[in-house]
């Protein structure tokens, strides 16, 4: 029996398209942003993109966005992980009259902003808003500042309510000038989950809102509250309180640890806890130049390790519910 192999003309035609197809571009881990940047390139470190929404589209889930050069690179929506990162190519301002970062994310996303300046230019409403499930946001290095505008909801640098067990860490930040009423300021911890947050607040400051930090379980259900440790932080000239938790009976409770910190010149109290399932544990702090000093109304407790400065305030010291001793 004869074999017939085929022709060169007939492996030819075969093999061309093969080896004219372009190979798969594969998403980029790493894409990049800078103020001389356009929309029309490629995301690259050579051909950076303009703006953040930009560029987030163009990253893979889990990828990077860096700074490359200064510039203003808008707001921008957060759907999925990613991390975004400025490690010294100058200001990464986000400006807006609105949301600057806002976060449609899901449960088990875990997001890093780091190095970012977000100012509402006094008109803005919220510097990042979280109101539904995430794993987790880590932010270092960033200062939020001007989120004065009209907000039904009131106006936050940071309002992170997640509808999911969440954490949030914050380290390194500046937060300041945010707020326009009563119900409005630094950082609101507006847990709307059954399954609890966790927050960490390192050397953080948070100066000149209108509340420096509230803690609000308002919207919450299930039995896992909220836990929050501010650590080496200052919490100063803040026309309202300088830490406010407010906990309905019907809740569940807030717990906040505050270390090593300063709460310093707040209009209001320094520190309030309010509700039955409301409270403050506080170590080695200093408490001075309030409104009033600290206070626990409708069966909140403030509990004091006993190495604590609470004294010359304009108003009542006030005193702690319990102590624990010191080991």
């Amino acid at each position: 029996m004869r074999t017939i192999a085929p022709s060169l003309t007939i492996l030819a035609g075969m093999l061309l398209p093969a080896l004219l197809a372009a190979p798969a571009q594969a998403t980029p881990v790493k894409v990049w942003i800078a103020g001389t940047g356009s929309d029309s390139n490629g995301c690259t470190v050579t051909a950076p993109c303009a703006t953040l929404q930009h560029a987030f589209g163009a990253v893979a889930a889990g990828g990077e966005i860096s700074v490359a050069s200064p510039g203003e690179f808008g707001p921008v929506i957060i759907t999925r992980t990613v991390n975004i990162s400025n490690d010294g190519g100058g200001e990464a301002l986000i400006q807006s009259n609105q949301t600057a970062i806002a976060l449609q994310t899901t449960p088990g996303d875990v997001l890093t902003l780091r190095g970012l300046v977000l100012d509402g230019m006094a008109i803005g409403s919220v510097g990042v808003r979280l109101g539904g499930p995430l794993g987790a946001l880590h932010m270092q290095n960033c200062v939020i500042k001007n989120f004065e505008g009209t907000n039904p909801s009131g106006n936050w640098g940071i309002s992170y309510a997640p509808s999911f067990a969440s954490q949030l860490f914050i380290s390194n930040t500046l937060i300041y000038n945010n707020g326009s009423t009563a119900n409005s300021g630094g950082i609101l911890i507006g847990n709307q989950s059954a399954a609890g947050v966790n927050v960490v607040l390192d050397r953080v400051h948070l100066e000149n809102n209108v509340i420096g930090l509230k803690v609000d379980n308002q919207l919450a259900s299930g039995t896992t509250g909220t836990t929050v440790v501010v650590r080496d932080s200052t919490l100063s000239s803040n026309a309202g309180d300088g830490i406010n938790i407010s906990v309905p009976a019907a809740r569940p409770g807030a717990l906040v640890l505050v270390e090593r910190s300063s709460v310093l010149g707040n209009g209001g109290t320094g520190i309030l806890s309010s509700g039955v399932h409301a409270i403050a544990l506080v170590s080695d702090s200093t408490v001075a130049r309030n409104g009033s000093g600290v206070s626990a109304v409708g069966g909140g407790q403030l509990i004091t390790y006993g190495d604590n400065r609470n004294n010359n305030n304009v108003g009542a010291e006030g005193t702690a519910t319990a102590s624990f001793t010191l080991f």
